[in-house]
């Protein structure tokens, strides 16, 4: 091979070097801006969810239960009332179910335990009451369970988290 010819090889290679090289960086760009755009479009969604969560959690809150179950029933007894009360959080917490991909797992688990430790302690209430109970003493009891005990105040540790993971979000 001539002095021409090794040189003809070596700018060929050369070019196919920088061509490649143009490419990687050109596709590492995409991909860069691709997940900056798909994090801008994704924060008002998860900004959202956390929200609806906060409203999930407010509404299923016993208290809240239990006013808007006074609302709704007259002359209801405590078994009626118990029913009541635990469809109310189920369909609250199914409504709401598809928010669980926008939001940390432990956010999720957060309101999955607030759920199940409400639907315990309405059912718990409810298994103390005389068969002859209105819905009305049912709810009573709830009250004056939620002032007295402890186990009340994991609504606001679950609120507290919520805001805290939107707040961290917001960043």
């Amino acid at each position: 091979m001539d002095q021409n010819m090794i040189n003809l090889i070596i700018a060929v290679f050369a070019l196919l070097v920088s061509f490649f090289s143009f490419y990687l960086v050109n596709e590492q760009r995409k991909k860069t801006a691709k997940k900056e755009t798909d994090s801008y479009t994704s924060r008002p969604l998860q900004l959202q969810a956390y929200e609806r969560l906060v409203m999930l959690a407010e509404r299923i809150a016993i208290p809240s239960l239990v006013s808007r179950a006074n609302q709704q029933s007259s002359g209801m007894d405590a078994k009626q009332m118990q029913l009541l009360l635990l469809e109310s959080i189920k369909q609250e917490y199914e409504y709401n179910a598809t928010q669980q991909i926008y939001v940390s797992p432990m956010a999720w688990e957060a309101i999955k335990n607030l759920k199940d430790q409400n639907m315990l302690i309405i059912n718990q209430v409810g298994a103390t009451l005389p068969a002859e109970a209105t819905g009305l003493d049912l709810n009573r009891r709830l009250l004056e369970f939620m002032m007295t005990s402890k186990k009340g105040t994991l609504h606001e540790i679950v609120l507290e988290a919520l805001n805290f993971e939107a707040k961290k979000m917001m960043k």
